[in-house]
């Protein structure tokens, strides 16, 4: 499973792979420790850090977690993985929106020119047989479609720009 976290102002992307104790916890492309987390329901649980547990509590409203830990609070703000890897300001006005993985066109569902909001569905693209949604991050005018369905492109491609709206 891929992750991303936003903790005071940077991204960490991480990825949580099955094991015997629960999993493993993947960071930079090293691994780090296994992990595992008991909860037992009222806002907290057992967080298990290689061999050590650690009692936590949290909160979680909408994509931010509230978490308490080792006598300290963090804010972390879940990041959609692929909005996060593939959404970049490319210059005033424009947004792109990237591969997030090599793969191919399913299904385009804009054209150029249409109006788009905050969520809707850019383009459907299938990457070792999983089907991924590519949504507008935001309010705009698509641009430019830069790949036909069929087509197939490599990971950080660019497959659509969206203007934003009064640009």
């Amino acid at each position: 499973m891929n992750h991303v976290f936003e903790l005071e102002g940077v991204d960490y992307q991480l990825w949580l792979s099955r094991c015997q104790q629960g999993y493993r916890l993947h960071l930079g492309g090293e691994i780090l420790v296994p992990l595992d987390f008991t909860h037992q329901g009222d806002g907290s649980g057992i967080l298990t850090i290689a061999d050590s547990n650690e009692p936590v509590r949290f909160a979680i409203d909408g994509d931010t977690i509230h978490l308490h830990i080792r006598g300290r609070t963090r804010v972390l703000r879940y990041r959609d993985p692929l909005l996060a890897h593939s959404l970049v300001k490319k210059d005033a006005g424009l947004l792109v929106a990237r591969a997030p993985m090599p793969g191919v066109v399913v299904k385009t569902s804009v054209l150029p020119g249409d109006q788009i909001s905050a969520g809707s569905a850019l383009m459907v693209i299938e990457s070792m047989k999983l089907e991924s949604v590519i949504r507008a991050p935001q309010d705009g005018v698509v641009d430019r479609i830069h790949f036909s369905e069929g087509q197939s492109f490599k990971h950080g491609a660019v497959l659509v720009t969206i203007k934003e709206e009064g640009h």
